[in-house]
């Protein structure tokens, strides 16, 4: 079989399959580990902040190393490390300790989610043809399709099989990244910089535009996972919705939407303009985390949940592009900088909503302090535009 680079287009949508699974299957467990390995919630709580924090540090790594390493081998161990994660996540728990068994399986497959996140991209950024925005959002889309596909196989799983057990799930979804192993070790792959490495970081960053880059991410990840994370609580306690009906109207809703506008520009992107899409999108992101905090109806107020997954879904792979567009010696080195900046911001709108809930008691007090991040994200645009930037420029600065 010959292979061609559609078929690298193809690995690297199974990339970001593989990158859901890793960050979206382990919370449908979180029951499973404290009722089956009797973990405690603030247990559980230290396994998350773990998968972030070991991610924020390949990412770190990434952006020194990749070039060196090479994409073809940081793929490779990036699913290596996804596979053996999920193998042990069905084993290791019940031949250590518990919390031990669980923690290590976090952390190696942390490696290969954060590997994949930094070089995916700039794979297929370096892909032939012209039209880079349309082929990274739909690149995206595949992780909220994977999103929605882990919950409701998962779900399917537990309905046939039985949530008892649970263990044998993870080595059902290791096959999807142990099959990538074998498509990235055989398709053809280029660099961003095939004349040599990346931009070192310190010229990186003295570069003007890239610090609102930086915001720019930090606000996306912030405006996605502020509400993604807390829609299943918010519908339940803050609404008095049941979670069957809250979870398929506020999290899955939010996925599928979410999708949906990634594979929409994926699709037509050619014939929008970015910067203004990605504005518009932010601005109805403040509109729909209104709704959400202010309508008077519950079904109302999961709906603007559901329709933030619509706004924000252009947000990260278009400051993916627009990055990619303004300031194009940045390489590898920049996406994985960009990535750890938008992992910053996935904590943060998390974080803040969490505190300001916790601090008033209500949710919907958490959710309006975190619509401050895609209003920073209509500034941010606006001074992009209004800045006049290009290329040569930066590549001075």
């Amino acid at each position: 079989m010959k292979f061609t680079y559609r078929h690298t287009k193809y690995a690297a949508y199974i990339g970001y399959v593989s990158q859901a699974i890793v960050n979206n299957l382990a919370p449908l467990l979180f029951v499973s580990f404290q009722r089956d390995l009797g973990l405690s919630l603030d247990k559980i709580s230290l396994l998350i902040t773990m998968n972030f924090c070991v991610q924020i540090v390949v990412d770190l790594l990434s952006a020194k190393y990749i070039d060196r390493i090479g994409y073809r081998r940081a793929t490779l161990l990036a699913h290596i490390m996804i596979v053996l994660g999920l193998v042990g996540l069905g084993t290791l728990p019940f031949l250590l300790d518990s919390f031990a068994g669980v923690a290590l399986c976090v952390v190696v497959y942390a490696v290969g989610g954060g590997l994949t996140e930094v070089i995916i991209s700039p794979i297929v950024e370096a892909l032939p043809g012209d039209e880079k925005e349309s082929a990274m959002s739909l690149l995206h889309s595949f992780y909220c399709w994977g999103q929605v596909a882990v919950v409701l196989l998962s779900t399917l799983y537990f309905t046939v099989i039985g949530v008892g057990n649970w263990r044998y799930l993870p080595f059902l979804w290791a096959v999807v990244p142990a099959f990538n192993i074998f498509m990235f070790a055989n398709v053809p792959i280029r660099t961003l910089n095939e004349d040599g490495e990346s931009v070192p970081l310190k010229k990186l960053f003295l570069v003007k535009i890239f610090w609102l880059f930086l915001l720019l991410m930090v606000c996306a990840g912030a405006s996605e996972l502020a509400m993604s994370q807390w829609a299943s609580l918010f519908a339940e306690e803050g609404l008095k919705v049941s979670k069957t009906f809250g979870d398929l109207l506020g999290p899955c809703a939010f996925a599928v939407l979410m999708g949906t506008a990634r594979t929409v520009y994926g699709i037509r992107g050619s014939k929008m303009n970015l910067q203004r899409t990605i504005f518009f999108s932010a601005v109805l992101c403040v509109i729909s985390y209104m709704v959400a905090v202010f309508a008077p109806h519950p079904v109302v107020a999961l709906v603007g949940c559901a329709f933030t997954g619509l706004s924000v879904g252009i947000m990260w792979p278009g400051t993916f592009s627009l990055a990619l567009k303004y300031y194009p010696q940045g390489g590898t080195a920049m996406f994985a900088i960009l990535a750890l900046a938008g992992d910053v911001g996935c904590s943060a709108g998390p974080t803040l909503a969490g505190f300001v809930a916790d601090h008033t008691g209500d949710m919907h007090d958490g959710l309006f302090a975190a619509a401050v991040f895609p209003a920073l994200l209509i500034v941010g645009i606006f001074l992009l535009r209004r800045g006049n930037y290009n290329g040569e420029e930066n590549a001075s600065a």
